[in-house]
């Protein structure tokens, strides 16, 4: 069966772009940077963005076009023993699905709920109590909220109807949704910075504390956040280059997505802190000590300003509305991407129709949600974002640049890449990808073990650390290692690279 194709090069971009830019560059972006030390984790995010980012990017890419094909498969053909790095990446990008889906839900509710700016007074409140009916503990799962089960179910129905007819119709879908969340928040970010006490919040966004640089944990979090937010050591940008044409410019392709999703997140930061610094104004509260934290920026804290926006209730209603549209945008798309990942290796693996595995994996992905829509969601997703995004990435950007940089030999793939390229890349991003990735990544998913072993997440009770994070990160790479074997392979990897 022939592999489908994106049909143009803006098509790619701009399903790439999609992928890279979601929620992850708004409310986990500004959570990032709000956590660790405001201005202090700018600079080793767009480090993170050229040293790890853009070159990773770039080798994910060339594997998906050389082999047209998903992770699994794909490494595979590189090496037989590589397959399991592509499941692992398959088993993160299913779990990701799962949990991001109940965030759309959340948003899919705040749609709603800007009608009548619902919230109110109590933005929290309405956050936590009709929202999430949020229990006491993870282990009080009670039952489920009814918003975010409705919330879910809607989300599940437009993945499908989106996807349904194949990469080249989902594409020209995501042009229109990828343009209109950058209208939208420049549109918001003209608004947010005019209002008073908005300088203040740019300066903490902006404003490094240059001892906040010596913290692991600040270039952990940065470093992850590159991860998560570039779609990359989780299986997708294979899969989206396995849908590339052959005379795909891989460099320049990287590079634009690169800039986008960085630019997309810096833009959503200025919107995100000058909201901040227009509610200190009015609270008398200095930014340090709001609190607020990951999914409480977008869900607490920005409706908390809408009530009080400047304009009255219309002007709040309308700035309601644009700001969770275009939280809607950028986090549907992402799934799309996450759902294509998983889809494509099991039909590629299993030899399963596209459509049937897309849903298969819908209805998997729907009921490992359901997870998130009990009482004790929130707390769940919380426990599994950290271990995925902090600690299963870094374990995956060790296996996979060692097993291509070092044993297939990272050479050949960058000769694969300058074959189709007017402007070559140089021996630096051998150097890159053999020794600054790898060493990164050692580095930094060591300080992860040590700090969670030492100090349990959030403050969580260790039977739930045990079961959302240290189960799911040593379950990951079993289970990767196990599915090779549940088929035998009819085609051995050659190793070969050439075009």
């Amino acid at each position: 069966m022939k592999r489908e194709t994106w049909g143009s090069r803006s098509n790619f971009i701009f399903a790439a772009i999609g992928s890279a830019v979601g929620l992850g560059n708004a409310w986990r972006f500004a959570g990032q940077v709000y956590q660790n030390g405001g201005g202090a984790f700018l600079l080793p995010y767009i480090i993170a963005i050229f040293a790890i980012g853009i070159p990773v990017l770039m080798m994910e890419l060339a594997i998906g076009k050389k082999y047209q094909l998903g992770a699994p498969s794909a490494f595979a053909k590189m090496n037989k023993n590589f397959e399991w790095i592509g499941w692992a990446g398959i088993i993160i990008a299913f779990v990701v699905a799962a949990y991001y889906s109940a965030l759309v839900a959340w948003v899919v509710n705040y749609i709603f709920a800007s009608f009548t700016m619902a919230w109110g007074g109590d933005p929290a409140g309405f956050f936590n109590d009709t929202v999430l009916q949020i229990s006491q503990n993870p282990g009080q799962l009670q039952g489920f909220s009814l918003p975010v089960l409705i919330g879910l179910l809607i989300t599940w129905i437009v993945v499908i109807v989106a996807m349904r007819k194949g990469v080249e119709k989902m594409a020209k879908i995501v042009k229109w949704i990828v343009i209109i969340p950058v209208v939208i928040l420049i549109i918001m970010c003209v608004q947010a910075v005019s209002m008073p006490g908005a300088s203040e919040g740019i300066r903490y966004y902006i404003t490094p504390d240059w001892s906040a640089l010596g913290n692991l944990d600040v270039w952990r979090a940065a470093f992850g956040q590159v991860a998560y937010s570039m779609s990359i050591l989780f299986a997708l940008m294979i899969t989206y280059g396995s849908f590339l044409q052959k005379d795909s410019d891989i460099p320049k392709d990287s590079i634009v997505i690169g800039l986008a999703d960085m630019g997309i997140s810096l833009l959503a930061g200025f919107v995100v802190f000058s909201t901040l610094g227009y509610l200190s104004f009015q609270s008398g509260t200095p930014i340090a000590d709001m609190n607020y934290q990951g999914v409480m920026l977008a869900f607490v804290t920005y409706p908390q300003a809408l009530s009080v926006f400047p304009g009255g209730h219309v002007v709040g209603v309308i700035f309601s509305l644009l700001f969770f549209i275009m939280l809607f945008a950028l986090a549907i798309d992402s799934l799309f991407s996450i759902v294509q990942a998983v889809s494509t290796a099991v039909s590629d693996k299993f030899k399963i129709k596209p459509r049937k595995a897309l849903y298969g994996t819908c209805l998997a992905c729907f009921i490992l949600a359901l997870l998130f829509a009990t009482n004790a969601g929130m707390y769940w997703l919380d426990i599994i974002d950290h271990f995925v995004n902090e600690g299963n990435l870094l374990f995956m950007g060790i296996f996979e640049t060692i097993a291509v940089a070092w044993i297939f030999g990272i050479n050949k793939v960058r000769e694969y890449i300058n074959s189709s390229t007017k402007i070559k890349i140089g021996k630096w991003w051998n150097v890159f990808l053999k020794y600054l990735c790898p060493i990164v990544f050692i580095f930094l998913a060591s300080s992860f073990l040590v700090s969670n072993i030492m100090t349990p997440y959030g403050g969580y009770d260790l039977q739930y650390i045990m079961i959302g994070g240290w189960a799911l990160v040593v379950g990951t790479f079993v289970l990767a290692l196990i599915i090779p074997k549940l088929t035998s392979r009819k085609k051995k990897g050659t190793g070969e690279l050439a075009s």
